[in-house]
């Protein structure tokens, strides 16, 4: 397996230390197990995707355009 040195601080050597679960883990497993949070989805995301999606088709649009019309407000006013 190729390796690769890297160069990290202190804390982050201690953190890598304390994440042993056994006392002959290796960084390299130690990281490995380690998981990240995914980035947020923010509507400025979506925004700038949109000019990566391709269009909707014109029926689509036309779907979207009929549901919305009728789409009228409820009589319940608690719904």
């Amino acid at each position: 397996m190729a390796t690769k040195t890297i160069s990290i601080d202190l804390v982050a050597y201690e953190k890598l230390t304390a994440a042993r679960r056994e006392p002959r883990d290796s960084f390299s497993q130690i990281i490995r197990r380690a998981t990240w949070e995914a980035p947020r989805k923010t509507c400025s995301s979506l925004l700038d995707s949109l000019p990566d999606l391709p269009p909707a088709e014109e029926a689509v649009i036309r779907d979207l355009q009929a549901a919305q019309s009728e789409d009228l407000p409820t009589e319940d006013s608690w719904l």
